[in-house]
């Protein structure tokens, strides 16, 4: 197979609006597809959202809100980024500190959403 990269993923969640917010506040995007479901967008690239006791089939073995660990990547510098997370409110749980992505060095901050998943968001040098 010859893999051009990820579409979107999925995160089981306790309540799906609660969640929208949060992701709104990082400058996602929600949409709703299928009729009734909801996904946040950042650029190209989607987390659908279930809601947990009520997901959409097929799911994971043994899907449980919490569980996600993922990096968004941005444009802009980490430093305003930390700014703009002071001013959402958003508390940073680790960074800036530096890891080494898909593409190389990137510099990374650290938030929990409210089901606890850990959101990495950083950026490239």
């Amino acid at each position: 197979m010859d893999f051009a990269g990820i579409d979107h993923l999925v995160l089981t969640v306790h309540d799906i609006d609660v969640t929208c917010r949060f992701y709104k506040r990082l400058g996602a995007t929600v949409v709703t597809f299928g009729g009734d479901r909801t996904a946040i967008e950042f650029g190209e690239q989607k987390i659908n959202l279930h809601e947990a006791g009520a997901e959409f089939d097929p799911h994971a073995d043994d899907p449980i809100p919490g569980s996600g660990d993922f990096c968004l990547l941005t444009e802009t510098p980490i430093g305003e980024v930390e700014t703009r997370l002071d001013d959402a409110g958003i508390e940073i749980v680790e960074g800036p500190a530096e890891r080494t992505g898909a593409r190389g060095v990137m510099d990374s901050v650290y938030v929990r959403d409210p089901d606890g998943n850990l959101v990495e968001i950083a950026r490239y040098r």
